[in-house]
């Protein structure tokens, strides 16, 4: 079964929670209703509110300790059948996953997309390394390449403007009319205040920085060609490192590169930072690698970049070091040779250098099976992501809904399910769902 199929949801009982800020859940809530669905809306802010239909919304004003109790009530009392979400690591969101899984209820997680720019991902059960996915190498082996969909996805006419206004629509409200809902705590700091220093001091280091890097790519196309391994920082709050790694803070994960980079990377090779766009107004790691790379003697080995065009910083690297961003698997499409240091969906033997240490990568990294990636991009994309976005055009989401899919998951007629990846209704909660 592919992990975006819906099925007919014609007279099914269906409940939104918290989406990604803006329009898209409510998009999607009148799209369910024309295919003959009832639908509910629980929010948590009046940001929440603002974005969703008023004749189905339903406000949750209790405290954190009561949510459980709350959401597991209204699934039973409500008879749902499916719920939709963004994200599975959120507190409200982690909840409604264990109740929902005790009920036996189906519920569909969208992320951002694992495929960018054109996709964004939608999965039954979890997304990132929750997703059921298979991680075997002897799966995708077995698969036929004929049987796979060449994807030819349209654009999916993303808008930043569109993604900025929601935002700062969203936390606008949510923070003018924060006594309408006494006990919601987010799961980031919910300062509309902040957020709008960190967007316009992003905004001027944007331009700094445009002004300060000008030549890096002809550096990077030209002389640095082919002698540098790169490492592309992630968000400093990204739920994949706090939930799905061992590292606590981007600093750790730094200073372990440079440490391995420093005793075993050949003299010749060059180490390249670059910082995550989305963290520009509120993190600059660039003293904190110059200061860690001087102590271990290789601070002239090592070039720090914000805003140089990504693909072209992958297809001229000699590796590429992540946690378990998508990056990585940016990375692999490049066929360039990608080790991951987290949990990844993508660290597949033959496709990252899966069980090597990353001091042994340095010498010994190996690039993607071209078969296996081209087979593993293909599969992963017609089972988890949907051609379109969150802030432009709207999936077409029909090969989801529609009947005859129900059997149609690749020709062998199945799925091989990760049954090593803790769900994300498991009984033991991590820390990021604790109240």
């Amino acid at each position: 079964m592919k992990n975006n199929y819906i099925g007919d949801i014609k007279h099914k009982n269906i409940l939104f929670l918290q989406g990604p800020m803006g329009s898209f859940f409510k998009r999607l809530d009148a799209l369910f209703r024309d295919k003959g669905a009832k639908t509910y809306k629980i929010g948590f802010n009046a940001g929440d509110c603002l974005f969703s239909h008023r004749d189905n919304y339903i406000p949750y004003r209790g405290k954190r300790e009561a949510w459980y109790d709350f959401v597991k009530r209204f699934l039973r009392e409500q008879w749902i059948d499916q719920i939709y979400l963004f994200g599975d690591c959120r507190f409200y969101q982690r909840i409604a996953i264990k109740a929902a899984s005790e009920l036996g209820i189906e519920v569909f997680v969208f992320e951002e997309g694992y495929a960018r720019p054109d996709y964004i991902t939608m999965e039954k059960y979890g997304v990132n390394d929750f997703s059921r996915i298979s991680r075997s190498r002897a799966f995708y082996d077995t698969l036929d390449l004929k049987t796979l969909p060449e994807p030819s996805p349209e654009p999916a006419g993303f808008s930043q403007l569109r993604m900025v206004v929601s935002a700062v629509v969203y936390y606008g409200v949510s923070n003018l009319l924060f006594f309408m809902y006494p006990h919601y705590r987010h799961h980031r700091d919910f300062s509309a205040i902040k957020e709008a220093f960190f967007g316009a001091r992003s905004l001027l280091r944007k331009w700094y920085y445009r002004w300060n890097e000008r030549g890096y790519l002809e550096r990077i196309k030209g002389t640095c060609s082919g002698r540098y391994f790169f490492v592309p920082l992630q968000t400093h709050n990204d739920f994949q490192i706090l939930e799905h790694s061992g590292y606590g803070s981007i600093e750790k994960f730094i200073f372990e590169v440079l440490e391995s980079f420093a005793c075993h990377a050949p003299q010749e090779c060059w180490l390249v930072f670059k910082h995550h766009p989305v963290d520009r107004g509120r993190k600059e790691y660039s003293t904190f690698i110059t200061d860690q790379a001087r102590q271990l003697g290789i601070a002239e080995r090592i070039c720090v970049m914000h805003d140089v065009h990504l693909p072209t910083c992958l297809k001229h690297a000699i590796g590429t070091v992540t946690i378990n961003s998508t990056v990585g698997l940016s990375s692999l499409y490049h066929r360039t040779p990608t080790i991951t240091l987290g949990n990844a969906i993508y660290d597949i033997e033959g496709l990252t250098c899966k069980g090597m240490a990353m001091d042994d990568f340095w010498c010994g990294q190996r690039a993607p099976d071209a078969q296996l990636l081209e087979k593993y991009r293909r599969y992963l994309i017609f089972t988890t992501q949907l051609n379109g976005s969150f802030y432009g055009r709207m999936p077409d989401f029909d090969h989801c809904l529609a009947v005859e899919n129900a059997s149609a998951d690749v020709k062998s007629g199945q799925v091989e399910v990760c049954s090593n990846t803790p769900l994300p209704c498991a009984s033991v909660l991590p820390t990021c769902v604790q109240a």
